[in-house]
């Protein structure tokens, strides 16, 4: 019987977070915790668990690395975090999913382990979109959609064209009635005020 592939996970926690008035939006708190605290306990058995961005409250098993240029976009920090992988397996997640739980993140492994063929298996939102920062990969065919210049094709430029060379599944996980989804991000003051809202915590001021 085969060994089971190893799972990694790499968490993008960069950006300006500009809309949120600048900061490292990972740290900001919904229920008790930093959004980055809640994904990172999501993954609580991948090796290695690499942060991709500024220097940053961690757990010390955490690795923590900075894309180049700092700031440059999702395609530079995947490529920064995957230097620090050496599983079969990444799991890919923004840093700002304070609802994320292990049952999905299990799912996803454990679906593209059922499908050799695929490249990786992401989450479908109830709209239909995909998300493109909640999935789980083949490491090696994400290296080969980063290859730089010096290879056959130049490396794409955004995160989409990267995903889209990809044989991708994709998941629709169930939403109990009532309960914040799993893939609920807060790219704005209003996206966290709603987040704390689900919690029972009263909006404030952010931070």
């Amino acid at each position: 019987m085969p060994a089971p592939l190893r799972c990694a996970a790499v968490v993008l926690a960069g950006g300006r977070a500009a809309r949120m008035g600048g900061g490292a939006k990972p740290q900001l708190v919904v229920g008790g915790r930093s959004m980055l605290a809640a994904v990172l306990a999501a993954v609580p058995d991948a090796h290695p668990r690499v942060v991709v961005g500024p220097p940053q409250p961690v757990p010390g098993d955490v690795v923590v690395v900075r894309e180049d240029p700092p700031g440059g976009g999702p395609v530079p920090a995947l490529r920064a975090g995957l230097d620090a992988v050496d599983a079969d397996l990444v799991v890919v997640l923004a840093a700002d999913l304070p609802f994320l739980t292990t049952d999905l993140v299990a799912d996803l492994v454990a679906d593209l382990r059922a499908h050799p063929a695929a490249d990786g298996v992401l989450v479908v939102d109830a709209t239909g979109r995909d998300q493109y920062l909640l999935g789980a990969w083949r490491t090696a065919a994400l290296r080969r959609r980063l290859a730089g210049p010096a290879d056959a094709a130049p490396a794409p430029r955004s995160l989409r064209a990267v995903l889209d060379g990809l044989q991708v599944r994709r998941h629709r996980p169930p939403v109990p009635e009532g309960r914040p989804t799993p893939w609920t991000d807060c790219d704005s003051p209003a996206d966290l005020d709603r987040a704390r809202a689900a919690v029972g915590v009263p909006p404030h001021p952010t931070g």
